[in-house]
């Protein structure tokens, strides 16, 4: 059959997704891009956020057009949406033809066989299992980074996040699973392997009874193709002294980390159920920066959390001011069923909620471009990502960026570089997220 996948959501759903074109490839079928010639149409649906919703429920209703008239014989759901409002899909979306939840994905071709004998299918499975996932993912990257997903779930159970009771408890995949996989990958050509969960450095708690994600590093180093390891999603009371000993010791890992932190009043941070203080993040952020001075720290921040008075705010905002991070989005409070902060008094307005997150994303791009221009006349090492279509312009990455939420630097060569290659290029220019370099050796680059 020919299948067609629309991915939705975060790079951990893009993993899900990766592993049921593994599983759908292992047994025959081909992969297509185009809609009108899918005979079946899979769609890995996200809910975490109204916006994401919002999008699933708009593609599965545009899907469902060629599931009417067009050449689609079956039209699968999964993900999130699919695990979290199974019911109201199936009752309010009669094209769908198969459910298939976030544990189930394991069984895709399945539910595609019997959706194609003339049955409607839901598979479910235990939230807290593992799936164990295709022998040889498909990566929709590139081909020259992917992500690395290490654990499933979560155990934090945020008072604003419904992930803990769509996704499980917090589980560890084991690590010799995740060495073999990340081997198979460098063997078929990536160089940057970017680590991901909920959360990844909780990392082998459930395991052994302690945290072990510098230790998984450590063997991933050890894989020699192997040049860019990038650390995402690392909640800032759980970053330890092995860890930062750990960035700090070994060239591979880019000195960058992911740190959500969501908020800086203290008052706020109780009710979203964080475990941390403003003056425990301060106390971290300082410590990263006195041990390895040149991280590079991205966080995400939450703006119109019930109860989040123009005094909070302020102290956000000047905490963001002090703290300087280099990378920095912002999110307006969704509010999410079956969460306690939807039951919370004190709802913010879409209308003050949006304002704030425009008053912080100023202040950020101003950071941001006071950040970029220091590195004017630096040396950077380059991850080469693609071309601008007729121009002598080359797209790539530095240390500095994560792909798809952080920015770029434009090198302009006659020189041809493809896809994956790395060079050595200077930063001659700075925009507000962007850098423009040149290469430091014409004459030369490296695969």
């Amino acid at each position: 059959m020919k299948i067609l996948f629309v991915s939705l959501g975060c790079d951990k759903n893009l993993v899900d997704t990766e592993e049921m074109l593994g599983i759908i490839k292992e047994q025959g079928h081909t992969i297509t891009n185009e809609e009108q010639e899918a005979e079946v149409i899979v769609i890995n649906t996200c809910c975490f956020i109204h916006d994401a919703k919002e999008e699933s429920i708009e593609t599965i209703l545009e899907m469902a057009e060629y599931r009417t008239n067009g050449n689609c014989q079956a039209l699968v759901v999964a993900g999130c949406l699919a695990e979290r409002y199974r019911e109201e899909i199936q009752s309010e979306i009669p094209e769908v033809d198969a459910i298939v939840g976030v544990t189930a994905i394991d069984d895709i071709v399945g539910a595609i066989d019997e959706v194609l004998k003339g049955k409607k299918v839901s598979r479910f499975c235990n939230p807290d299992a593992l799936p164990k996932g295709a022998d040889k993912r498909i990566v929709t990257t590139g081909g020259h980074y992917a992500y690395l997903k290490i654990a499933e779930g979560c155990d934090k159970h945020c008072t604003y996040c419904i992930i803990p009771k769509i996704r499980g408890n917090f589980r560890s995949v084991p690590m010799e699973k995740v060495l073999k996989q990340a081997r198979q990958l460098v063997s078929d050509g990536i160089k940057e392997l970017i680590v991901v969960a909920q959360e990844t450095t909780t990392y082998g708690i459930d395991l052994d009874g302690e945290k072990s994600l510098h230790r998984l590093l450590r063997e991933l180093c050890k894989i020699e193709e192997l040049q860019w390891i990038r650390l995402m999603y690392c909640y800032p009371e759980e970053i330890d002294d092995e860890l930062i000993t750990t960035i700090k010791e070994e060239p591979k890992i880019c000195n960058y980390l992911d740190i959500p932190i969501q908020h800086a009043s203290t008052d706020v941070l109780k009710r979203m159920g964080r475990r941390t203080s403003k003056e425990q993040l301060v106390k971290v952020i300082r410590k990263l920066r006195q041990e390895i001075p040149d991280i590079v720290l991205r966080t995400t921040l939450i703006t119109g959390f019930p109860g989040e008075t123009a005094e909070d705010f302020v102290e956000m905002m000047e905490f963001v001011d002090e703290m300087e991070f280099e990378r920095l989005g912002v999110f307006t409070y969704s509010l999410e069923e079956d969460t306690p902060a939807a039951k919370m008094s004190e709802q913010i307005s879409e209308e003050v909620k949006q304002e704030r997150q425009a008053e912080i994303m100023e202040l950020q791009q101003e950071i941001s471009f006071e950040l970029d221009e220091k590195r004017i006349g630096q040396q950077l090492t380059v991850f080469i990502e693609g071309k601008v279509a007729d121009e002598e312009v080359y797209i790539g990455r530095t240390y500095a960026d994560a792909p798809n939420v952080d920015g770029y630097i434009f090198i302009n060569t006659s020189k041809s570089l493809v896809s994956g290659d790395f060079v050595e290029a200077k930063v001659t220019a700075a925009l507000e997220y962007d850098l423009i370099g040149e290469l430091i050796n014409e004459d030369e680059h490296t695969e």
